[in-house]
């Protein structure tokens, strides 16, 4: 399973409402595709800022590619949230996930498909 990483950040005041736009789904369809196994969305004060980082899973790194395409690395923040963030992450990182102990949320990760 691959694991792709992306921060973004927000003044306090925007980041409810940017908070707000990323649920149900980080991205907008991205539930339906194949080979995504579900995500995370975590946050923190960061400074003057609130920090966000997404997590998105997938089944492989080829999963990833069929959708973003060879330039799979970067970044996806569609335009009408990019008005709530200060600054975000240009690339998103790619981690192969080497071991898991237990899963925060009841373990809802989707099966493989």
């Amino acid at each position: 399973m691959i694991a792709r990483l992306w921060r973004g950040y927000a003044r306090p005041e925007r980041a409810a409402a940017y908070e707000a736009m990323l649920k149900p789904e980080l991205l907008p369809g991205i539930g339906q595709a194949k080979g995504y196994r579900g995500s995370y969305l975590l946050k923190r004060a960061a400074g003057d800022e609130v920090e966000f980082v997404t997590i998105m899973l997938f089944d492989s790194l080829e999963s990833i590619l069929a959708i973003a395409g060879p330039d799979y690395e970067n970044a996806v923040v569609p335009e009408e949230r990019r008005k709530y963030l200060t600054r975000w992450d240009a690339k998103s990182a790619h981690y192969e996930i080497a071991a898991t102990h237990g899963l925060a949320g009841g373990g809802a990760l989707k099966p493989p498909r």
